[in-house]
């Protein structure tokens, strides 16, 4: 069997660690398909450098994702490698391919949260582009052969949405194990450059002089679900008693981030908020052992990959009162309303007073072990062969 794999969002963070991740285990322990993947021409050749495998056959493509091109170049070129299934692996799939197909839904945010205020577009292009974009990802998963939800909480918005059928959605958990990100055959680390978006480069932490247990964590985007704005309005509150403490935010550059800067300055604690930008996994890791607590605090989230990150790390998860985060985390988080900047800022106080059972540490760190990157790729290669059977 021949199989494809779009792999155009592969330098980016999210999905992207997703992909790196799953093509990693697939050529390990799949011993008699063939893959064929599909990469932007732009990251050709980083990713021939560092993925080599005799059953890998690499497609440069000068289409991007959400693109016009998309729609109408990309299924020929699908059907031109004569494949037995395609795997998109993000909402973005040119519904004119006829061909098999499985679909990963990470997540449905925009359908509740809408990105308007980053874009490039004038308004009303902007909402027709969010009707085209819920049009395709309808229409891509009532055709695909099987959908793969990284959650039952996104499972159950995916029925609701996308009017498709429980029997249809298989969940597959994503993975946090820090055996398969410091592995030495892992292409992110032998250069921590490669998956980076353009013009950004990672922010090498040991010139921050961040304090040991002085500082909460953040990691993600800023959009707008992610709640950030009532993270600083909370830890604004929280220095009132801890005025030494920092808050250390991690995530690609952007508009929105550009923005929380702004509102850091408002609130009066920009000096103690530091924004980190991008960084490696192996400073990540450093962050996450020194922290207080990674403070998670979404509206919405469809799987909460740093919170599991976090607990490989024995690190104190605070996170918000969710499906998403319950599921995933259980019972090792201390949650709180995300609505409410009191119970945020109350339970950074608790965990900065270290008023909390040391145990929920040892049961987040064996609670992660339950989910992997092999795990998810197995069950991913069953979908596979399920969908062609």
């Amino acid at each position: 069997m021949t199989i494809g794999i779009d792999c155009r969002l592969i330098r980016q963070t999210g999905v992207g660690r997703y992909i790196n991740n799953l093509i990693e285990n697939l050529l390990e322990i799949d011993k008699k398909n063939n893959y064929v993947v599909f990469v932007r021409k732009e990251d050709f050749d980083q990713v021939k450098f560092k993925i080599k495998n005799l059953k890998l056959k690499i497609i440069p493509i000068d289409i991007s994702w959400h693109s016009f091109r998309e729609q109408t170049q990309f299924p020929k070129i699908l059907e031109s490698q004569k494949l037995d299934l395609v795997h998109f692996p993000y909402f973005s799939v040119p519904i004119l391919y006829k061909g098999p197909y499985v679909i990963t839904i990470h997540d449905l945010i925009i359908h509740h949260f809408p990105t308007g205020k980053a874009s490039t577009l004038p308004g009303h292009l902007y909402i027709l582009k969010v009707l085209v974009y819920k049009y395709v990802i309808k229409k891509a998963a009532q055709k695909a052969r099987k959908v793969i939800s990284v959650s039952n909480s996104t499972k159950e918005e995916a029925i609701d949405h996308l009017n498709i059928s429980s029997d249809k959605i298989r969940v597959i958990y994503e993975g946090a194990d820090t055996e398969n990100r410091n592995h030495k055959s892992s292409p992110q680390m032998r250069d921590p450059d490669w998956k980076l978006p353009a013009g950004q480069t990672p922010n090498k932490i040991k010139n921050l002089k961040l304090k040991n247990k002085n500082y909460f964590l953040y990691v993600g985007n800023a959009y707008p679900h992610k709640n950030l704005e009532s993270l600083i309005k909370a830890f604004s509150e929280f220095r009132k008693y801890f005025p030494k403490a920092e808050l250390v935010l991690s995530g690609r550059e952007d508009f929105f981030y550009k923005r929380l800067r702004e509102y850091a300055k408002k609130m009066k604690t920009d000096e103690n908020v530091k924004f980190l930008g991008f960084v490696s996994d192996e400073d990540l890791n450093l962050l996450y052992k020194k922290t207080v607590a990674l403070v998670c605090p979404s509206f919405m989230e469809g799987f909460g990959l740093p919170a599991l990150e976090a607990m490989t790390n024995k690190c104190l998860v605070l996170a918000s009162n969710i499906p998403a985060f319950h599921e995933v985390l259980k019972d090792n988080a201390l949650y709180f309303d995300p609505y409410s900047i009191s119970d945020i800022s109350e339970k950074m106080r608790t965990a900065y007073l270290g008023k909390f059972d040391k145990e929920i540490l040892e049961r987040g760190f064996k609670r992660s072990k339950e989910f992997s990157w092999r795990k998810m790729s197995e069950e991913t290669l069953k979908i596979y062969e399920e969908s062609i059977g």
